[in-house]
This record gives C-alpha cells, structure tokens and sequence, in this order.
C-alpha cells in the first residue's frame, strides 16, 4: 500500500505544479478552447482559456507509476515472516493500461490541436475519432488476452465473470473467445471515453468523477491483492483469479492523485480545461482497469454519471430523428439544467453526488460478492 500512497502523492504533487505552468505556456500559445456558439450563452466568457490539460495528467500519472514502482523495488521480499509476492519491475498489465492510457489521450490531442488550428468547436470528425480509439483498443486488447499471461497470473480470459468478478465456482462463466473479448474490450473503451467526454462539459465535473471510479479501483486493486491466487498464501476458496491486481491498485493510485491536483486548477471558473487529451484518456483508463481487475459488469455500474450522460444524448437525437421535438432543453443533461437556470457549481456538485452514489454501490456489490462466497 505504501507504493500506491506514494504514487498518488507524487501525482498529486506534480500535478499542482505543472498544470499552472502549463496553463501559462498554453496560453501564450494561443491554445485557447474554442466554444460553441450553439451552446449555453454563459459558456461563451469561458473562451480562450487554455485547453490539452490532460496532457500535463498524463505525464504526471506516468511519472508516479514510475515512482510507485522505485518504491515497490526497495520494500523487502518480506513483512513478519509473508512473502509480498510484489512486481520487481514493470508489469505486461501495466504496460498494457498505460500504454492504452496514452494511445487513446494521443486521439484526443490531434482533436484538440485541430479544434485549436481552426478556431472552431469541430476537431476530428465523430467517425475518425472512433477509429483511431478502436485502434488504440485493439492493440493493446490483442495484448491483454493473448501475451501477458502466465501460469501463475492469468491474462484476460475469454470469459465474462459473472454476476460482477470472478468469484465464479458455483456460477458459470459467459464464455465470449478470445475474439469476442477483444470485440467486447474495444466497444467499452469506445464507449467509457465517449462517456467521459460527453460528461466533460462544465468546470471539474469529469475530473471529480474519474477522480471517485480511480478510487474505487484503489480499493478493489489493493483487496484483490490481498485475496490474490497468485500470492504467498491463497485461500482455497477466496483468491481471485487476475493478473497483476497491485499494478491496478498503482496505476489507479497514480490517476486518482493527478486528478486531486488537476482538480484544484479545473475547479470553477477552471484556469484551464482537460480537453479531448484528457477525457478520452480517462474514460479508456476506467475501461482498462475494469478489464484488468476482471469487474467490467461493474463498469455501468461505478461509472453511472458518465452512462447517464450518454443516454441523455441517446435519447435526445432519437427522439429528434422520429418525431422532431427534444425531450431535454439541450444534451448532454448537464447543459439541459443550465438552461433550466441552475448554477454550474449547483450542477456539477449534484453531479459529483450521482456519481459518488453509483461508486458506492459498485462497491457495495463487489464486496457483498466476496461475502457470498465467504459465507
């Protein structure tokens, strides 16, 4: 645990210094937000603040999975007699999270770099920009369920745990192939990151809730850790069968840190914006570390604000398509009680609550799973 607290300490840190720095350097550059004209009239005093925050995260989170793992090094082999059973090194699992934290964050910034270049809201077209994230999605899926297993850490199976992880002795498993979990890992970065990018519309309401889902994952990283089957001493009948879960709990740590620190600066009125860079990154992050911890029927779950968000979109260009009226003022939700004349704090603190609530009974679940078998 002390590796992660670390990491998320040195995330955090780094984040409060760069993202200021960055914000001047950004601006200098006349990076600026273009805004809509089409959306909320108050959104047009926010024009011309900095955007591609999520850059200086990126870099932060990095920086700090490195650090944890300088910390993971000098810890001893073993605490009152137990083998720690630690990575020495970094992990196929944490290459492959933070190699698709990256990729899918390298999508976003050619968006945000072209919604700069033209001095328009419009950046890479919806269609490019899925492409270039079922790419990311592919290659580092491919990786995951075919070349990071081994006998005793087991890689991204082809087969969903049901009801949430992979306690699954007396419950059978959906078995999808290989194949079909790489179908299925690039649908739900796909739509985690549009989730997330959707839900980025008002000053800190995606930071805080990535920042409550990299928590939560904390926690199930780190129990899953301690209950481990590949570690010193599983129990027969309460170990879970995942790769890597200390390398979920530190990336998780990492992200969560720089989502403190970035949160001070993005908080309104922000001093500068995520931007695509940031939110397709995190949405694909949460994605992966669902996959990697084996909880993804957890995702709709944990991640409820961002579904919410996306379903209010859903709903409002098909009820325009079939019968030409819109069921909210404007989509995303957020901007519908805008509109409806609530102030952005009101909202994005009212946000920040659904959520909180949505962690929380994800977590509720995933520990009222382990109690099940437990008992």
């Amino acid at each position: 645990m002390r590796a992660v607290i670390v990491a998320a300490f040195v995330a955090f840190a780094l984040t409060m210094a760069l993202t200021p720095l960055a914000a001047k350097a950004f601006r200098r550059l006349k990076a600026g937000q273009p805004i809509r004209t089409d959306g909320p009239q108050t959104h047009l005093a926010k024009a011309g603040t900095p955007t591609m925050g999520g850059v200086v995260f990126i870099v932060t989170t990095v920086l700090a999975y490195a650090a944890g793992h300088l910390v993971l090094m000098a810890l001893p082999e073993r605490v009152d007699g137990v083998v720690l059973n630690r990575p020495t090194g970094f992990t196929a699992t944490g290459l492959v999270l933070i190699g698709l934290f990256i990729t899918c964050g390298a999508v976003g910034f050619i968006d945000d770099w072209l919604k700069i270049r033209r001095k328009h809201s419009g950046g890479i077209s919806g269609r490019a920009k899925v492409i270039g994230l079922s790419i990311a999605a592919t290659i580092f899926g491919v990786m995951a369920v075919y070349y990071t297993g081994s006998i005793d850490s087991p890689d991204i199976s082809e087969t969903v745990a049901t009801p949430f992880i992979s306690f699954t002795r007396d419950i059978p498993e959906l078995d999808i192939t290989k194949i079909g979990m790489v179908v299925v890992i690039v649908l739900l970065v796909n739509a985690t990151a549009n989730g997330v990018n959707l839900t980025d519309g008002l000053d800190g309401l995606a930071t805080g809730a990535s920042m409550m889902a990299f928590v939560a994952f904390i926690i199930i990283g780190f129990w899953e850790y301690r209950h481990w089957c590949g570690g010193a001493q599983p129990a027969e009948n309460l170990c879970y069968d995942v790769r890597d879960p200390l390398e979920i709990a530190l990336i998780a740590g990492a992200a969560a840190g720089a989502m403190f620190g970035f949160l001070w600066w993005n908080t309104s009125p922000a001093q500068i914006f995520m931007g695509d860079s940031g939110s397709l990154s995190l949405g694909a992050l949460i994605a992966g570390l669902a996959f990697a911890s084996k909880t993804i029927l957890l995702l709709p779950i944990l991640g409820a604000l961002f579904v919410i968000t996306t379903a209010s979109v859903m709903i409002q260009v098909t009820s325009f398509k079939l019968t030409g009226r819109r069921v909210f003022r404007m989509s995303p939700i957020q901007h519908h009680f805008e509109l409806a004349g609530w102030s952005e704090v009101t909202i994005v603190v009212r946000f920040w609550i659904i959520a909180g609530i949505g962690v929380a009974i994800a977590l509720g679940f995933f520990f009222a799973d382990f109690l099940r078998i437990a008992g």
